[in-house]
């Protein structure tokens, strides 16, 4: 046994219980056992698996505890006086029945040593710890207790019996073998275990053991939370259903490490059978209580702006508010940037019959196999022509097939690239539709993509093309940068007020630059411009005058209105938290030498925290800031070119003032807690897609969770070693071989 584990040491042993005071005590002496099966310590308070199995081999090398006596105590049962019958020792209970001569009770020997091991509760404890003693039914409860092969009691029987024969037992076997052979079994271990973290972090699941699989996956979560260190975090959260149609919400944590890196980690996955707010609520609830976080630590909720989700008087904003009323609520910016563009083509007429075209476009062009197979023929040609005039250059990476994505109205940055690719293969789509105007296999074909024609071959059709594409490409600019995990508040409204800016600069200088757009793409593509000063007529009527020429309809009817109605929405809609949160926050920001600094709004701030700042430490935070802002601009270089909060948080931690400057670095933290975006749970649901998916579609709830989190936390889960992972999975519940 020497080669493999170490000898046995009875003291070495028991001092590895914990501390547990219903564990074993300092010395295990075997001798000091109670043979009477009414007074022994029950086997489960043994909490070394291998001081458990030297306490089973010993009561097994004794045999039952069967007292053979004249005559049993006498008890009245009923109307006649029944007791213990010596015969029952006999037969097939021989093995395993037990008798207290105290207790006057029988017991069953196999039960008693291996029962935790297949169920754990107090129901049916007669044989293990209270004892039987209703001896007018006794031969029938026996029975009854050991019942069919697959019972508990057989199962516990069969385990004595390996257990008794020596020379088969786990320890033996492996008391024959050399340190070498145990060397290599935890090598062929590991190498599974590099398997398993190969497939799960490509997202593919595999049915492998399933403690090996929980074993990582909780090994995950515990580092996740260890990193958070019971500290303040946000909540970023959102649902849908995956391929079985299981509504699911997904939950991130936001929070600032050890490190002052400002991080958002999955955390996991929970089907909800009713997506109302207080299920919602109970769900995350019960989550965060799996791993022993509490939600009055929840200093930031972020959601899609669901009505369930943000309601004011029901909502799940509202009911996790009433618990932490220092959880303040963010509409993920992403989704509001895309709700302004819907805005936009709910107020315009233009504009919605712009996208009625184009989305039509996209379900005739792409409405069959043959007709995109004829959209990429036409491409892969056209850029030959170029290829060969020298109009383009020839490069790796460049020139990529484009297709046409349907835009979607929640969908982050669709209608975006929709455009960008109508424009691209422009004359490709032409082609396709001219095609289906000629042979399409009904007149009804036929009659739309002439229809069809007509509206995308037009000046005008085409202007609001560019339009909306230099639009969307600011709103798309911007939303890539609020789909950082490391975004904070702060920079995201500074971004969001330059995007404003340049929109506005657009409106003010763009008009020109934009028609020559329009003009130079029309001569390519052979499209009729007209003459911008002659009257604009609307609609098919050409009689009637709309009493404006062509330019000024353009102008000021399209351009002007498109720009002015996307800066209203921006300003209706980001209205992000109350002034003093945002004014205290911004003033923080380390850019340009903390040029913001303004320490009455940063007071301001701090109130807004009551459980975090009461009057003691308001008071302490305001002699902090003056000698805080000093220090900052004292020409330190390791503080002079911060440019963000997140820069200011981790470099106080790298220079050990996290803890000199322990108020400021909390409200720091707080305002990097609170949400941006919610990508990071967008991100965990496309993961989902990816890894339960038609093939893969009866995936267990808890299996797809364990699969998630170590496939979307893959940088957490490639630092947790293999060793931790094996000892995790060895201390799951009772083994006999360690390695």
């Amino acid at each position: 046994m020497e080669k493999f584990l170490a000898k046995f040491n009875h003291s070495q042993a028991s001092s590895s219980t914990n501390g547990n005071p219903s564990s074993l005590i300092d010395d295990l002496n075997l001798d000091s056992l109670k043979a009477n099966p009414g007074k022994r310590v029950p086997i489960a308070h043994y909490n070394n698996p291998r001081i458990k199995d030297e306490v089973r081999k010993h009561y097994i090398q004794k045999r039952p505890c069967q007292p053979q006596m004249d005559s049993y105590p006498p008890s009245k049962i009923g109307k006649r006086v029944r007791q213990f019958c010596k015969i029952w020792f006999e037969g097939p209970y021989s093995k395993w029945l037990e008798y207290s001569v105290e207790k006057d009770s029988v017991y069953c020997l196999c039960c008693y040593l291996f029962k935790d091991d297949f169920f754990h509760g107090s129901t049916s404890e007669f044989y293990t710890k209270t004892g039987f003693r209703s001896w007018n039914r006794a031969l029938e409860r026996f029975r009854k207790h050991v019942g069919d092969v697959n019972s508990i009691h057989n199962k516990c029987f069969n385990k004595m019996l390996d257990l008794s024969n020596h020379h088969q037992s786990i320890q033996v076997v492996i008391d024959k073998h050399s340190q070498k052979v145990k060397n290599e079994y935890r090598m062929r271990l590991e190498a599974s275990i590099d398997v398993s973290r190969l497939l799960l972090q490509y997202g593919l699941p595999f049915r492998g053991h399933d403690e090996s699989e929980s074993s990582i996956n909780q090994e995950t979560l515990k580092a996740i939370i260890g990193d958070l260190n019971g500290d303040y975090f946000g909540i970023l959260v959102d649902e849908s259903k995956d391929i079985s149609h299981k509504e699911q919400i997904a939950l991130v944590l936001r929070f600032v490490n050890k490190n002052g890196e400002v991080v958002e980690r999955f955390i996991g996955l929970v089907h909800v059978s009713d997506t109302s707010a207080c299920s919602l609520k109970k769900a995350i609830y019960s989550l965060l209580s799996v791993h022993s976080l509490s939600p009055s630590k929840i200093r930031g909720q972020g959601y899609d702006g669901a009505s369930n989700m943000k309601g004011e008087i029901n909502g799940l904003k509202t009911l996790i508010m009433k618990d932490s009323p220092s959880a303040y609520y963010i509409h993920c910016f992403a989704h509001q940037l895309q709700l302004t563009l819907v805005a936009i083509a709910k107020k315009h007429l233009d504009v919605e019959d712009f996208f009625d075209h184009v989305s039509n476009v996209l379900n005739v062009v792409g409405g069959s196999f043959k007709r995109r197979d004829l959209l990429r023929d036409h491409q892969a040609k056209k850029l030959e022509q170029l290829f060969e005039s020298g109009e383009v250059q020839k490069g790796q990476g460049l020139h990529q097939e484009r297709g046409l994505q349907r835009p979607g109205d929640t969908r982050w940055g669709s209608h975006f690239k929709t455009l960008d690719s109508f424009i691209v293969i422009f004359s490709s789509i032409v082609h396709v539709l001219e095609m289906i105007e000629l042979e399409g296999s009904t007149s009804s074909d036929r009659n739309q993509a002439e229809y069809l024609l007509t509206k995308i071959k037009t000046f005008k059709f085409i202007f609001v093309l560019h339009l909306m594409l230099k639009v969307l490409a600011m709103s798309n600019e911007l939303s890539m940068i609020l789909q950082k995990k490391d975004q904070d508040i702060v920079n995201a409204v500074e971004f969001l007020n330059i995007t404003k800016k340049r929109l506005q600069d657009m409106r003010e200088n763009g008009w020109e630059s934009l028609l020559d757009d329009v003009s130079s793409f029309c001569d390519v593509h052979d499209i009729l411009i007209p003459k911008l000063d002659e009257s604009y007529f609307p609609g098919k009527s050409k009689r009637k005058s709309s009493g404006v020429s062509y330019a000024h309809h353009l102008c000021v009817e399209v351009f002007f209105v498109v720009i002015d109605v996307q800066l209203q929405e921006l300003n209706d809609r980001f209205d992000v938290v109350s002034s003093d949160l945002l004014l205290g926050m911004a003033s923080l920001n380390p850019v340009n030498s903390f040029c913001n600094f303004d320490k009455s709004k940063i007071m301001t701030l701090a109130k807004c925290y009551p459980s975090e700042f009461d009057y003691g430490k308001i008071r302490d935070l305001s002699y902090q800031l003056d000698t805080f802002i000093i220090h900052m601009r004292s020409g330190n270089p390791k503080f002079s070119n911060l440019q963000r909060i997140r820069d200011l948080a981790k470099a106080l931690v790298e220079a050990n003032l996290a803890e000199t400057y322990s108020l400021v670095y909390l409200l720091v933290k707080l305002t990097l807690i609170l949400p941006v975006a919610t990508a990071t749970v967008e991100r965990a649901f496309s993961s989902m897609k990816h890894i339960k998916n038609e093939v893969r579609n009866s995936i267990g709830n808890q299996y797809l969770n364990d699969c998630l989190v170590c496939y979307i936390e893959r940088d957490v889960f490639r630092n947790v070693s293999n060793d931790v992972i094996i000892d995790h999975f060895q201390n799951m519940k009772t083994r006999r071989g360690q390695v």
